[in-house]
């Protein structure tokens, strides 16, 4: 019986993982502070450029970066590289513009900038400015109708001029996929143009948040 307690116990001493030595556990913080800050150099300009393309004020955009590669610090652990690191870092990125649109919402603030007022310059027909300015106040008003993910792949191509193939790579998805998407996309975008055509959301959203 003693014999029997006493293998149990060594049994079971060996299942217990047993503490990493201090060395051993700063050594892997290191690394993995090291990894995160290359993911930050190489990513960090795809990240900007995914957040403004899901409707960060810029204003805002430096914030949420850092929030994204805090959540990258947190989570690296959890990347198996199945997927891209850009379609990877593009998931975490719509959680989080998601998370800042709802709070901009409970806030009642804008959720995208509107395009500030300026003075036309002195070889610019001011009427011509004016227009310019109203057609872009309308472009904006009807992104942010728009569900992010569809707006980010409308944005992305129409224009930022991204080519189908790179968001294909970029979001690892076929590139019939991204056509698909991009149809869909340009639906979305036509009906909430004809929204605020229609119905005057230019001018309800600067109420709410004004102008930045």
């Amino acid at each position: 019986m003693r014999r029997h307690l006493l293998s149990s116990s060594l049994h079971s001493a060996v299942e217990v993982p047993l503490p990493l030595p201090i060395e051993a556990v700063q050594s892997h913080a290191g690394a993995a502070r090291h990894e995160v800050v290359s993911i930050h150099n190489r990513y960090a300009e795809f990240v900007w450029l995914t957040l403004q393309r899901l409707g960060v004020c810029d204003s805002d955009i430096e914030d949420l970066l850092q929030e994204v590669f805090v959540v990258v610090h947190r989570r690296l652990d959890s990347f198996d590289g199945s997927a891209k690191m850009s379609t990877w870092l593009f998931g975490i990125c719509m959680r989080i513009a998601a998370a800042y649109h709802r709070r901009a919402f409970r806030r009642r603030e804008r959720t995208v900038a509107q395009v500030p007022d300026r003075a036309a310059p002195g070889d610019e027909n001011p009427e011509r400015a004016a227009v310019t300015r109203q057609a872009q106040e309308r472009l904006h008003a009807a992104l942010d109708l728009m569900d992010l993910e569809k707006r980010a792949i409308f944005v992305m191509f129409e224009i930022d001029e991204v080519p189908c193939e790179t968001i294909a790579e970029m979001l690892s998805i076929p590139i019939g996929t991204v056509y698909s998407r991009l149809h869909t996309a340009r639906q979305a975008f036509a009906r909430a143009l004809e929204r605020v055509q229609a119905g005057g959301v230019v001018g309800r959203i600067r109420s709410v948040g004004g102008q930045r």
